[in-house]
Protein backbone atom coordinates (compact mmCIF):
# COMPACT_ATOMS: atom_id res chain seq x y z
CA UNK A 1 0.00 0.00 0.00
CA UNK A 2 1.09 3.77 -0.39
CA UNK A 3 0.59 6.67 1.48
CA UNK A 4 0.99 9.89 1.05
CA UNK A 5 1.28 11.58 4.79
CA UNK A 6 1.77 15.01 6.47
CA UNK A 7 4.99 15.80 8.13
CA UNK A 8 3.75 19.02 9.72
CA UNK A 9 3.91 17.41 13.15
CA UNK A 10 7.51 16.55 13.17
CA UNK A 11 8.25 20.26 11.48
CA UNK A 12 6.06 22.57 13.97
CA UNK A 13 7.15 20.73 16.37
CA UNK A 14 11.13 20.63 16.05
CA UNK A 15 10.47 24.50 15.89
CA UNK A 16 8.12 24.92 19.03
CA UNK A 17 6.04 26.48 16.94
CA UNK A 18 1.69 25.26 18.03
CA UNK A 19 -1.02 24.72 15.44
CA UNK A 20 -3.17 27.65 16.52
CA UNK A 21 0.28 30.06 15.67
CA UNK A 22 0.44 28.73 12.54
CA UNK A 23 -3.48 29.15 11.61
CA UNK A 24 -3.70 32.79 12.89
CA UNK A 25 -0.17 33.83 11.20
CA UNK A 26 -1.11 32.33 7.56
CA UNK A 27 -5.13 33.14 7.96
CA UNK A 28 -6.19 29.64 8.09
CA UNK A 29 -8.87 27.50 9.92
CA UNK A 30 -7.84 26.10 12.87
CA UNK A 31 -9.38 22.47 11.74
CA UNK A 32 -7.69 22.57 8.60
CA UNK A 33 -4.06 23.04 9.92
CA UNK A 34 -4.98 20.54 12.76
CA UNK A 35 -5.93 17.96 10.10
CA UNK A 36 -3.02 18.42 8.40
CA UNK A 37 -0.59 17.89 11.56
CA UNK A 38 -2.74 14.76 12.50
CA UNK A 39 -2.22 13.21 8.98
CA UNK A 40 -5.86 12.98 9.01
CA UNK A 41 -6.54 13.94 5.30
CA UNK A 42 -8.20 12.51 2.50
CA UNK A 43 -7.10 15.58 0.62
CA UNK A 44 -4.82 18.38 0.73
CA UNK A 45 -6.08 21.73 -0.27
CA UNK A 46 -3.74 23.51 -2.61
CA UNK A 47 -4.00 27.04 -0.74
CA UNK A 48 -3.36 25.44 2.57
CA UNK A 49 -0.10 23.60 0.98
CA UNK A 50 1.02 26.86 -0.52
CA UNK A 51 0.41 29.17 2.64
CA UNK A 52 2.74 26.16 4.43
CA UNK A 53 5.52 26.12 2.15
CA UNK A 54 6.09 29.71 2.41
CA UNK A 55 5.66 30.26 6.25
CA UNK A 56 8.09 27.37 7.19
CA UNK A 57 10.24 27.70 4.00
CA UNK A 58 9.81 24.18 3.12
CA UNK A 59 9.07 22.56 -0.39
CA UNK A 60 6.11 20.46 -0.46
CA UNK A 61 8.10 17.01 -0.94
CA UNK A 62 9.79 18.29 3.08
CA UNK A 63 6.02 18.59 3.92
CA UNK A 64 4.37 15.57 2.17
CA UNK A 65 6.02 12.20 1.94
CA UNK A 66 5.28 9.26 -0.53
CA UNK A 67 5.04 5.82 2.06
CA UNK A 68 5.40 2.81 -0.11
CA UNK A 69 4.80 -0.52 1.98
CA UNK A 70 6.35 -3.47 1.23
CA UNK A 71 3.82 -5.83 -0.19
CA UNK A 72 6.37 -8.80 0.80
CA UNK A 73 5.57 -8.10 4.73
Amino acid sequence: MTNINSNLKQILDQRNISIRQVSRDIDYRFDSVRQLYNNENKNYPRELLTKLCVYLNVTPGELLVLEIEDPDC
